[in-house]
């Protein structure tokens, strides 16, 4: 066994595995810092409004779609917000994807209110599919899709709407989401993570010219776009990735608008969040796989950041695990120690600060629209320490399914509580 520590400690492939765990997430941290200093800068920081304002009589028609699974203890809040929205024109269809709870019954309370019209699928096939199967009945151009969970702010559509009228190549605008139940040590987490990971990787991807994913909280589209890609991609279990590369490699655009904010509900148990981001990390890899051809297209070369970056994200996440279990086996066998440490020294302490910094920029840029998110930076020192390590693990369990099973049915059901 010493001989075998000795021999791989001298192996090439070992010591590029060590350089890039140690210096990957440095150098994205920065590029990311970086890119999303130079969007805030150019699209945020300048006090010219002219962009967003638009006589209401120009403004054109909107068409909310709802779906709605096991959403009986949030709907009802969900469209009570949306109702409160101030924008001219627009409708709300709920689609009741067969939920045998008592979704259809909450959300019939509102079926008084001249906006609101309801689907009640009698099959439960998935939320691309509810989307999908209510565009035929939206009489507006603008699709914005809500999950059964989220409340958007009430001008929500004067930010967003003004961008598909600037761009006609422009077929979706993805939001800003926001927690809005940071009540358990989980949950404060996951409002830094929006804040500063999610929040701060879009700005960067708009300055690198694709964008990954229109948020499937809060994502508003242009219809005649969808239908051009084939409506939304139903056979993935995140139909928010793959129909934004859908979207992409047709050449539309995909925008970002920090000022569009939702509130919305995140897992606030270890299991809950575990079942969620598996998903999100099975969905990334059959999207990754179902667009392994954008490399063979220079037309397609400003989607190849996204994709390289998501890609290496990956193979870091493995490079974590493998190192870390060396580490834990030449430490418990007694010989000398290889790998990386999980107890954080000199260089982990290194990649922390600058995890940190970047935490810092993205809580400095969303206060400006959630002034209520800075003071959950406390909680900050635990994302690089605890999130990573549970990340990791669920990244290396869901990969190889979503590599080798592309396809598969859309439909999954999210724990929700009346928080």
């Amino acid at each position: 066994m010493y001989n075998l520590v000795l021999t791989i400690a001298e192996s090439d492939i070992y010591k590029v595995t060590l350089i890039f765990f140690a210096l990957y997430p440095m150098f994205m941290a920065l590029v990311w810092i970086w890119s999303s200093i130079i969007y805030f800068f150019r699209r945020e920081h300048r006090g010219d409004m002219s962009f967003y304002e638009v006589a209401d009589e120009d403004l054109p028609a909107v068409s909310i779609i709802v779906p709605a699974y096991h959403e009986e203890l949030t709907v009802a809040r969900t469209l009570g917000g949306l109702l409160q929205i101030d924008y001219p024109d627009f409708e709300i269809i709920v689609v009741n994807d067969a939920s045998d709870d008592d979704t259809l019954a909450e959300a019939q309370k509102f079926i008084h209110d001249s906006h609101v019209r309801i689907i009640d699928k009698r099959v439960n096939e998935g939320k691309a599919m509810a989307i999908n199967d209510a565009l035929p009945l939206a009489s507006g151009e603008i699709i914005m899709v809500v999950d059964g969970d989220a409340v958007p702010d009430s001008d929500v559509l004067r930010w967003v709407v003004p961008h598909f009228l600037h761009n006609p190549r422009l077929a979706a605008v993805t939001g800003n989401p926001r927690v809005r139940n940071p009540y358990t040590l989980l949950a404060k987490i996951q409002t830094i993570e929006f804040s500063s990971i999610i929040s701060l990787l879009k700005r960067s991807q708009v300055v690198w010219g694709r964008v990954m994913t229109v948020s499937g909280v809060i994502g508003v589209y242009r219809k005649s776009a969808l239908e051009d890609v084939g409506l939304c991609v139903h056979d993935c279990v995140t139909e928010d990735i793959s129909t934004s590369w859908e979207f992409q490699r047709r050449y539309y655009d995909i925008r970002y608008e920090p000022r569009a904010m939702v509130r919305m509900q995140v897992p606030h148990t270890l299991r809950a969040l575990w079942s969620q981001r598996l998903r999100w990390a099975r969905g990334l890899a059959q999207t990754l796989r179902r667009n392994a051809g954008v490399w063979r297209h220079w037309r397609n070369r400003r989607i190849w950041p996204v994709y390289l970056e998501a890609s290496l994200s990956i193979l870091w996440a493995y490079s974590f695990m493998i190192l870390t279990t060396m580490w834990l086996i030449t430490w418990v066998i007694g010989a000398p120690l290889l790998g990386a440490t999980p107890i954080p020294e000199w260089w982990g302490m290194l990649i922390g600060t600058i995890s940190l910094t970047q935490l810092a920029v993205g809580v400095l840029m969303d206060r400006k629209y959630d002034p209520d998110v800075a003071r959950y930076y406390f909680w900050a020192a635990l994302y690089p320490l605890v999130y990573w390590f549970q990340m990791s693990i669920i990244t290396c369990i869901a990969t190889p399914g979503g590599l080798l099973h592309p396809k598969g049915p859309g439909t999954w059901r999210t724990p929700r509580s009346a928080d």
